[in-house]
C-alpha cells in the first residue's frame, strides 16, 4: 500500500497584458477552469497557483494566451516539468506560442 502523498507543485507565473481589476478577474476565470490547478492569488501581472503536474501548469498557460494573456512560469516547478500545449501528447494545435524555455511542443496526434 503506497502511503505517500503527492503535493502540488507551487507556480508563480508572469502575465503580459493585464491592466486592471477585470483583468484579474479574467485571468482568475480562465485559471480556475483548468484541471488540476488550483488559482493561490491573482495581482496585475502576476499570479500564483497550484499544479498537479506538468500537463496541468501547461494547460494554464496556454488557457491564458488562449484568453489574451501571454503568460510565462518565473518560479516554482523545475521549468521542465512543465508541457506545452494540450492533449494526450503535448500537441500544441498551434497555441505552442505559450513561453516555457527549453520546452518544445512535440505536435503529436493532437496538434
Amino acid at each position: 500500500m503506497d502511503t505517500t502523498t503527492k503535493t502540488n507543485d507551487t507556480i508563480t507565473l508572469s502575465i503580459d497584458g493585464m491592466s486592471c481589476e477585470h483583468c484579474v478577474q479574467a485571468v482568475t476565470k480562465a485559471l480556475s477552469a483548468v484541471a488540476g490547478v488550483r488559482v493561490r492569488s491573482v495581482a496585475v501581472g502576476s499570479a500564483e497557483l497550484e499544479a498537479t503536474d506538468g500537463w496541468a501548469a501547461g494547460k494554464a498557460i496556454a488557457a491564458l494566451q488562449e484568453a489574451g494573456y501571454p503568460a510565462r512560469a518565473t518560479a516554482g516547478a523545475p521549468l521542465a516539468t512543465l508541457k506545452a500545449g494540450g492533449g494526450c501528447c503535448g500537441g500544441a494545435g498551434g497555441a505552442s506560442a505559450v513561453a516555457l524555455p527549453g520546452v518544445r511542443p512535440t505536435g503529436g496526434c493532437c496538434g
